[in-house]
């Protein structure tokens, strides 16, 4: 035991060292660092109540919207192939319609020269009738231009009609409603105008534009193709016109105006009409200039009429219909007094001072 301990020769001659077993401690390990956790402090007052708790986050948006259920999302190139349909379906009613005005064509032409062939019976002219001048005037006139003219006043409901179908994806559920009325008011006021210049402002101006020469030994002779040019301006500019409520309802509706504006700058408003009128009526004179005005002025405020009433309905407030019947209802017995002593008396109008005879 003894020798165990002491150092014994190696045969190499060295003497080893006593050998003790050292433990050593394993390397460190590097610690991770430790997952880090929000938490929110949260403080207690001196009263013990805790603060009030923060509102929750506003939901994301959906489409559950009930307003905009219906309304359809399309791209730039999806617009152009809807708007290429309804020009399609236009195009498809507008022929159908020029179809079945050139069977009726010469019954058309006798209504349309009408006015004419009155005028010149009246300012005796003899034969009170039309000229042809061209070869193809009547033809062009007759079988092309004019059923041309009696389609677009036949298919203007299915062209409006359209014009809403175009429009009315992009509108909310309760303005899509107002799909009927918009068709049937704007077709009507359409086709009004035109009846109004047929049965009024053409004729007037007509039998004041072939007289004016005549006490000047000027012989009135009409061309088919003048005449028509002439009833064309008159008929159209007149039925574009008395679409003023219409304009005057969608911009009221868009929020781009408003009654009280179009009520507080009516004088701005007259004096543009007026100004349309001189260039629609086919006469300098002032008589025919009051004949397309008046008109267009009670339209301009039947117009802002329609929009106080849409304001009044958008804010929830009752329309004041009782002093309304009540002017409404003064208005129809002074247009009854006024109709009962031209009748009785045998009235009618003419274009000088006092501009009413017996």
């Amino acid at each position: 035991m003894d020798e165990e301990k002491q150092g014994v020769p190696s045969p190499e001659g060295e003497v080893s060292s006593e050998v003790h077993e050292v433990h050593h401690p394993p390397p460190p390990v590097a610690e991770l660092p430790a997952p880090v956790v929000e938490t929110t402090a949260v403080v207690v007052q001196s009263g013990g109540a805790l603060p009030p708790a923060l509102p929750p986050p506003p939901p994301p948006p959906t489409d559950d919207d009930p307003e905009e259920q219906g309304m359809l999302r399309m791209s730039f190139m999806e617009h152009l192939e809807e708007l290429r349909s309804r020009i399609l379906k236009m195009l498809y009613g507008l022929g159908l319609a020029f179809v079945l005005s050139l069977v009726f064509a010469g019954q058309l032409w006798d209504i349309i020269s009408e006015p004419a062939v009155s005028a010149l019976k009246h300012l005796k002219v003899v034969p009170p009738r039309l000229v042809q001048i061209t070869p193809m005037e009547s033809f062009s006139i007759i079988w092309v231009q004019l059923p041309l003219l009696c389609s677009v006043f036949i298919a203007s409901p299915w062209i409006v009609y359209q014009v809403w179908a175009f429009i009315s994806p992009g509108l909310y559920k309760r303005e899509r409603r107002w799909a009927a009325p918009f068709v049937l008011i704007t077709a009507g006021l359409f086709i009004s105008g035109g009846l109004f210049a047929y049965f009024l402002a053409f004729r007037f101006g007509l039998e004041f534009l072939l007289g004016i020469g005549m006490s000047n030994s000027v012989t009135p002779m009409v061309s088919i193709t003048e005449y028509f040019d002439l009833f064309v301006n008159v008929t159209l500019g007149v039925g574009l016109v008395f679409e003023l409520p219409v304009l005057i309802f969608l911009l009221t509706l868009l929020r781009l105006a408003s009654p009280r504006f179009l009520l507080r700058h009516s004088r701005y408003a007259i004096l543009g009409i007026v100004i349309a009128a001189a260039i629609i009526t086919p006469t300098p004179d002032v008589f025919n200039l009051m004949l397309f005005a008046i008109p267009m002025c009670a339209l301009y405020f039947v117009g802002v009429f329609c929009g106080f009433a849409l304001v009044l309905r958008r804010e929830g407030k009752q329309f004041p219909w009782k002093p309304v019947l009540r002017i409404a209802l003064i208005t129809l017995v002074i247009a009854a007094a006024i109709y009962f002593v031209f009748a009785h008396y045998h009235l009618h109008l003419i274009n000088k001072w006092p501009y009413v005879t017996r």
